[in-house]
């Protein structure tokens, strides 16, 4: 797929963002035939995102957990982009009616301490490990516009960005325990609504940017020191559908909340 093909693509993504249009599958039509076309049209719809919404500022990696997998119908990770004005403090408010539909995902969020290089060798949980300079809780937006699970075709969701709206953090940490067994809890206002732990992300979350650092290399990219990884969620994704808060806790870690209206 030529630059000017996926450019279009791009552009007609644009318009079904800011039309809030139902997505539905595209890719066919448009002759995004592969992965690496689907990426093509991504890294094209971002530098067009880049003009309001600022600089990469790190990417999500997602279906990182079986139940995710089972949801979307999909059988390996997947990656997408978020820029800088689309990060967001804890505490920070959004309306249901800036998406077309908008999803909850909870996260470890971890941050790049020094650029990952090609070394030739896949990377590993091991081998990515001294990479890391910190982590957080995180909640990542997503915005599905009312997709229909049943028919969802992944070089359509890798080509519209993953879905990514932006991201809520919580306070970074230099000192964490074990991951894997890390718990993490969902409330919505009072009640909790969703549990689980670090190893619900790939068996382990350092599994999550050992993947995204080998998907970057083989597009003769990289991760980069201070950009931040959402490693995938513990839980399903949640769909608010009124007002209400949503507090993620990370054991140990830090905790982060956001409103919708």
């Amino acid at each position: 797929m030529n630059e000017k093909a996926a450019g279009r693509a791009a552009d007609m993504l644009i318009a079904a963002h800011l039309a809030k249009r139902q997505f539905t599958t595209f890719a066919p039509q448009w002759g995004i035939q592969t992965i690496s076309d689907a990426y093509n049209v991504r890294d094209q719809l971002v530098a067009r995102l880049r003009r309001d919404h600022g600089d990469v500022a790190g990417y999500k990696v997602g279906l990182t957990s079986a139940p995710m997998q089972e949801f979307c119908g999909i059988d390996h990770p997947i990656t997408g982009v978020f820029l800088s004005r689309r990060v967001h403090r804890s505490g920070v408010s959004v309306r249901l009616l800036d998406y077309g539909r908008l999803g909850l995902e909870f996260e470890i969020a971890m941050r790049i301490g020094a650029n990952i290089p090609d070394t030739g060798v896949p990377h590993s949980a091991t081998t990515i490990r001294p990479y890391i300079e910190s982590i957080c809780a995180g909640i990542e937006l997503v915005d599905d516009r009312a997709a229909e699970y049943t028919t969802l075709d992944v070089l359509s969701l890798l080509a519209d960005n993953s879905w990514n709206g932006g991201v809520v953090l919580s306070d970074f940490t230099d000192t964490w325990s074990d991951l894997p067994s890390v718990p993490g809890m969902v409330r919505k206002d009072s009640t909790i609504i969703g549990t689980g732990h670090g190893r619900d992300v790939l068996g382990n979350p350092f599994e999550s940017i050992a993947w995204l650092a080998n998907h970057l290399a083989s597009r003769n990219q990289c991760l980069k020191a201070r950009q931040i990884v959402m490693t995938g969620s513990l839980i399903k994704t949640i769909f608010p559908m009124d007002r209400a808060t949503y507090l993620f806790d990370l054991n140990g870690i830090g905790s982060v909340h956001m409103s919708v209206s």
